[in-house]
C-alpha cells in the first residue's frame, strides 16, 4: 500500500511505525472473511481492509470525520484478521495508533465521553467496583430483567486448602486482575489449590492494580501507560523470587505481553518490561505441564480472542481438559468473537448482543452441561445470555478434580477463603 504521510505527522515515531504496517498490506481481503463486524454488517468500511484505508486517510490528511470514527469504533480489536492475514499485517497495533491520533483530532459525543470516563473511573478501582457490584447483586431481584442479567451472580467463596510446599518445584506469581478479583475471586483460589497440589509455591501482589488495558483501549493512552508503568515496577521487584508470572485473564495477559510495544517511548521501561514478559505465561501454558484426573462432564469451550488471536494459544484448554477426563464438545466458528471485547458490550451494545446470540447458539448446539472460557469479560458476557453455567476453565478443572485429599475432614486451620 502506497502512502503519502501528512507533513505534520511524518516525523512522529508512532506514525512511522503505522506507515510501515500500512505498507505491508496487499489489499487481498482475506481478513474480511473472519471479521465479525464485516460478517454482520457487510460494509467494507466495517472490515479490516476498509478500516486500514480509513487510518491511511487519517495519516495523509491529519484529520478524520465522525463517520470514519464510527467505523473504527465498531472494531472489536479481536485480531482474528491478524490470524488470517497472509502478509502478517499488525492490524491491532495499527488501530491502537489510529485511535491515539483520533483522540486529539475528533470530538466524541457527550454521552460516549461520559460513559467512557465513568468506566475508567470505576472498573480499575476495586474499592469502588466491588461495593457497587455487591449493591447490584443485592438489587438484582427487583431490577428489570434486561439489566439484571448484566449483573454477575455472587460467588460462594471457595474453601481453599492452602498448603505451600516446603520444597517447591517452582515458584509463581499469580496475577489477580481488577474485575476478576472482584467478580470471580474463586478463579485464583482454584488455581492456587491446583498449583499447591502440584508442589508449586504461589505468590501474589497485594496492591496489584490494573494492567492498563481498560484505559488504553478507551483511548486514554497516557493514563493506560501510567498504569502499565506502575505494574511494571511492582512485578520487576519480584522477578528474582519467581519462575513465572501467571495470567488467568487472557485480556490482561495479552496486554502485559505487549508492554514493550506500548512503552516503546521509554527505554528504561522497555528494558524492564522485556524482562517481565520473559516470565509471563497464560495459565494454560503452565497447567499444561501437569497431569490431572477429573470426574466427567460435558463442556463447551470458548477460547477468547485475546488468547487465540492475541497470544496465538489455541486448542490448549481443550487439550488439558480432555486429557484430564472432561468431554469437550466441538463447536463451529470458534474464531469469532463473543462480543464482549473489554467494554465493547457497553459502548456498542447492539452489535455486541448480535455477536453474543450467534456465539451462544453455537456453544449450546450439543447441549453442554457447562461452558468454559479463559477471560473474565467473556465469562460475564456469555453468562448474561444463557442459563447454562459459564465458568473459567480453571474453576471447572478444580471442581471436577478427583483428589482424595479434598474429601478428608478439614481442620479449621486448613481452610481460608479465596
Amino acid at each position: 500500500m502506497q502512502t503519502n504521510i501528512h507533513p505534520a505527522l511524518i516525523d512522529l515515531p508512532m506514525v512511522k511505525e503505522a506507515d510501515s504496517i500500512l505498507r505491508s498490506c496487499v489489499h487481498c481481503g482475506f481478513c474480511n472473511a473472519t471479521c465479525p463486524t464485516y460478517q454482520l454488517l457487510g460494509d467494507e468500511l466495517d472490515g479490516p481492509r476498509g478500516r486500514i484505508y480509513l487510518i491511511k486517510n487519517l495519516l495523509e490528511d491529519d484529520a478524520i470525520d465522525a463517520g470514519s470514527v464510527l467505523h473504527l469504533d465498531r472494531c472489536l480489536t479481536c485480531r482474528a484478521c491478524e490470524t488470517t492475514c497472509p502478509s502478517g499485517v499488525q492490524y491491532g497495533r495499527l488501530l491502537d495508533i489510529g485511535r491515539e491520533l483520533i483522540a486529539t483530532r475528533s470530538k466524541r459525543p457527550v454521552l460516549d465521553h461520559l460513559l467512557s470516563r465513568l468506566l475508567r473511573l470505576v472498573i480499575p478501582r476495586r474499592f469502588l467496583f466491588q461495593p457497587l457490584l455487591k449493591i447490584g447483586q443485592f438489587l438484582t431481584p427487583v431490577m428489570p430483567r434486561v439489566l439484571a442479567r448484566k449483573i454477575p451472580p455472587r460467588q460462594v467463596p471457595l474453601a481453599v486448602i492452602r498448603r505451600q510446599p516446603e520444597s517447591p518445584r517452582m515458584r509463581v506469581l499469580l496475577l489477580q486482575g481488577c474485575v476478576q478479583r472482584a467478580a470471580t475471586p474463586n478463579v485464583i483460589g482454584a488455581l492456587e489449590q491446583l498449583l499447591n497440589d502440584q508442589e508449586v509455591a504461589t505468590l501474589t501482589v497485594r496492591q496489584e492494580g490494573c494492567c492498563g488495558a481498560l484505559d488504553y483501549h478507551l483511548s486514554a493512552h497516557d493514563e493506560g501507560r501510567r498504569r502499565m508503568r506502575e505494574l511494571v515496577d511492582k512485578l520487576y521487584d519480584r522477578l528474582s523470587e519467581i519462575d513465572y508470572i501467571v495470567s488467568s485473564a487472557s485480556g490482561c495477559g495479552v496486554t502485559i505481553k505487549e508492554y514493550p510495544v506500548f512503552l516503546s517511548d521509554d527505554p528504561d521501561y522497555v528494558s524492564k518490561s522485556k524482562q517481565i514478559v520473559e516470565k509471563v505465561v497464560d495459565v494454560s501454558e503452565l497447567l499444561g505441564k501437569f497431569e490431572f484426573s477429573c470426574a466427567p462432564v460435558r463442556a463447551a469451550v470458548h477460547t477468547p480472542c485475546t488468547l487465540q488471536h492475541g497470544q496465538s494459544i489455541d486448542g490448549e484448554i481443550e487439550r488439558i481438559l480432555e486429557k484430564s477426563g472432561i468431554t469437550i464438545l466441538g463447536s463451529r466458528d470458534s474464531h469469532l468473537c463473543c462480543g464482549s471485547a473489554g467494554t465493547y458490550s457497553i459502548m456498542q451494545p447492539e452489535l455486541s448482543r448480535q455477536l453474543l446470540k450467534g456465539k451462544l447458539s453455537v456453544l449450546e448446539e450439543n447441549s453442554p452441561e457447562v461452558i468454559v472460557t479463559a477471560n473474565i469479560g467473556c465469562q460475564l458476557h456469555l453468562q448474561s445470555g444463557t442459563s447454562v453455567p459459564v465458568m473459567h476453565w480453571v474453576e471447572l478443572l478444580h471442581q471436577q478434580l478427583k483428589n482424595p485429599e479434598l474429601t478428608h475432614s478439614l481442620d479449621e486451620d486448613d481452610i481460608s477463603v479465596a
